[in-house]
């Protein structure tokens, strides 16, 4: 049954990753996955010789020789834990959403276009490559491309022009989100999963993540591409601003950052953090997008008017449901296999047959290389499951440098391919850029990237 079900992960991890081939969207290969894994083990259950416990985080005693009832009870069990695992990232990502559809709704992105006041390829490029950076680590780096992009789309005319300064943001964003525990869904992942602290994260990862962006674009400022000044467009018509576009973004970036300080005072899981923040940013949009209240203005008919033009149902209404679908279908697909203790057999074979440099961790030795060839495996294949799988085959503790590693390597490793992350995806389909043109101009500069600052982080480590 084990064979049966790591064969039925292998093919929707490879539907998954030949998504744009069969042109099937990947949360339908991640869900049927899901369903049909759990499934087997369901029906299997009684020919399995061990059972994982994820709330003791140990295998259990003598689970061969319980009887079927007690088997599908713990099934059940860790069926109910691992889907409570994955809701609180799945409610936290869709809170961040919302308070970023929110921003964009008051068109709060706008004031950070005010920035650009140059025509120079190098400075726009310097000034995008920044941007991306910080952006990424306080709304995502999904979410920092699709905004930055679009500016650029304003701001620079020719398309030839901005795949390039698109590429790069690819790169930043990626980089930026490394080193923030709310910048990429696979840092999240690792930090509400208990792995890696705020605090140390940004120890850790800070300069490996600005080495990771800073070299690619000090390098690209030589190229052809980065020459001279851009082409501006007189037919650019400047819309008026929202009054409350300001206000809107400094509260609703404010109110992402406050998330890590609610979990850091309060010992909460991160996600009820982000409902607070979402009720307040929220709160704040509502009364902006009202001009009056009336208790007479209750009524149904207003009531259903305002319902249609609330912020708050706008922003929902935009939320990415296929992503959130595909990170449930893929999160609770690995926990099948980590019920089974599939995925720490790997990892001890990982450890034993792999005697490169590496880090000496509760008494193993995890190589470098391995989670080096993570990174390199996040550009082919998508890094939610990669990071999924990590999180189930070691069981190092919180703070471990395992962990700082692969969230650097798995978030930034993606760069070198642009289907080898969200951001890249998102900047393919909003510029239509080619694969091969990105593999071919691109990808290079993401790995020396990737490169540089793994040995900055091999570096860091030493001292802490």
């Amino acid at each position: 049954m084990e064979t049966i079900i790591i064969l039925v992960f292998v093919l929707g991890y490879l539907a998954i990753t030949l998504e744009h081939n069969l042109k099937i969207d990947k949360l339908i290969p991640a869900l049927v996955m899901m369903a049909v894994c759990w499934a087997i083990v369901a029906l299997g259950v009684d020919s399995f010789s061990n059972w994982f416990d994820s709330s003791k985080h140990a295998l259990v005693e003598g689970f061969s020789s319980l009887a079927h009832p007690e088997k599908m009870h713990l099934v059940e069990e860790t069926l109910l834990h691992h889907l409570g695992k994955t809701a609180e990232i799945l409610v936290f990502l869709l809170g961040a959403m919302t308070i970023v559809e929110i921003i964009d709704y008051f068109d709060g992105f706008s004031t950070i276009k005010s920035y650009v006041n140059t025509k120079k390829k190098k400075k726009i490029l310097w000034i995008f490559a920044w941007l991306a950076f910080v952006l990424s680590a306080i709304i995502d780096n999904l979410t920092a491309t699709i905004v930055l992009i679009s500016i650029l789309q304003k701001i620079v005319k020719s398309r030839e022009d901005r795949i390039w300064f698109a590429g790069l943001i690819i790169i930043a964003a990626n980089a930026g989100g490394a080193f923030s525990p709310i910048g990429d869904v696979t840092t999240t992942m690792l930090w509400i999963g208990g792995k890696v602290s705020t605090v140390m994260l940004f120890k850790y990862l800070f300069l490996p993540s600005l080495l990771c962006m800073v070299v690619p674009t000090f390098i690209a400022t030589f190229l052809p591409a980065f020459k001279g000044d851009i082409e501006s467009d007189e037919n650019i018509v400047e819309t008026t601003p929202n009054k409350h576009s300001a206000v809107m973004l400094y509260l609703g970036l404010g109110a992402i950052v406050f998330v890590p300080v609610f979990k850091t005072v309060t010992h909460l899981p991160p996600y009820v953090g982000m409902m607070l923040s979402l009720g307040i940013v929220a709160t704040f949009a509502e009364i902006f997008s009202r001009k009056k209240f009336s208790m007479t203005s209750y009524n149904d008919e207003e009531s259903d008017a305002h319902a249609h033009h609330s912020p708050v149902h706008s922003s929902l209404s935009k939320i990415e449901m296929p992503s959130i679908l595909f990170f449930l279908g893929i999160l609770m697909a690995v926990a099948a296999l980590e019920s089974l203790g599939i995925l720490f057999g790997f990892a001890d074979g990982l450890k034993e047959n792999v005697p490169l440099m590496g880090t000496e961790l509760s008494g193993t030795k995890v190589s470098d290389l391995v989670v080096m060839l993570l990174g390199v495996g996040s550009a082919v294949i998508d890094n939610v499951p990669l990071v999924a799988a990590s999180l189930g085959m070691f069981s190092e503790p919180l703070d471990n440098p395992l962990w700082h590693f692969i969230a650097f390597s798995a978030g930034t490793g993606g760069s070198m391919l642009i289907i080898g992350s969200a951001a890249g995806v998102v900047a393919m389909g909003m510029e239509k850029i080619d694969f091969f043109w990105y593999l071919k101009k691109i990808a290079w500069l993401a790995l020396i990237g990737f490169v540089a600052g793994s040995f900055a982080f091999m570096l860091i480590r030493t001292l802490f």
